[in-house]
């Protein structure tokens, strides 16, 4: 589906974004890796979570956090983030979708996480990809019961699948592991669209 360019208003910001609408009532935002270390919506993983989404009839979008491309701002170590997640999410709203889900990808995950915990009702549908358990602390206990997807290849060098297999085992999430993919998922894009399409 064509992915149309869109400026959402955030307080005193502008969040660059790439909407794509499907005419149905499901949408996604979708959360990039991190700012610092060349984070974009034009990551190959974040490319293959909104075909994954799309093929399942999500409007979808893609958004640079603060700071990165033509999102104003600079970076907020998380904290800021959040509410560009929160925007993102109104703006899905504000055009009339009415169930909206999140999906994070390794940094994406942890912001998204943190909004995840903050509101109980805001997603119907909580997808993490590679959620760098290595490197950041996750508030699994505030996450249980509201995650549905992880996906995490065998070999990812931040999101340690024993570690994470241990993190969230009273969490109550779908868990797939793809093998000999690590965390960035070059040339295994097609094996991540296809572990998200099962478990949407």
């Amino acid at each position: 589906m064509k992915e149309e360019r869109v400026y959402i208003k955030n307080g005193e910001l502008t969040i660059e974004s790439l909407l794509s609408v499907s005419g149905g009532e499901k949408g996604v935002v979708i959360c990039h890796p991190h700012p610092l270390m060349g984070g974009s919506m034009y990551n190959n993983v974040v490319e293959a979570i909104q075909e994954a989404y799309a093929a399942k009839k999500y409007a979808t979008l893609k958004f640079n956090f603060r700071g990165v491309g033509g999102s104003t701002g600079c970076y907020d170590d998380g904290r800021g983030e959040q509410e560009d997640i929160i925007a993102a999410v109104k703006y899905l709203q504000d055009v009339g979708i009415s169930e909206t889900a999140i999906a994070g990808y390794s940094f994406g995950a942890w912001v998204a996480a943190k909004v995840v915990e903050r509101f109980d009702d805001l997603f119907s549908n909580v997808a993490f990809i590679s959620p760098p358990v290595n490197l950041y602390d996750f508030n699994w206990p505030q996450l249980i019961n509201k995650i549905n997807v992880i996906v995490c290849g065998n070999d990812d060098q931040f999101c340690d699948i024993h570690l994470l297999q241990e993190k969230i085992k009273n969490i109550a999430a779908n868990l797939k592991i793809i093998p000999a993919a690590d965390h960035f998922y070059f040339g295994q894009e097609k094996d991540l669209i296809n572990a998200l399409g099962e478990l949407l």
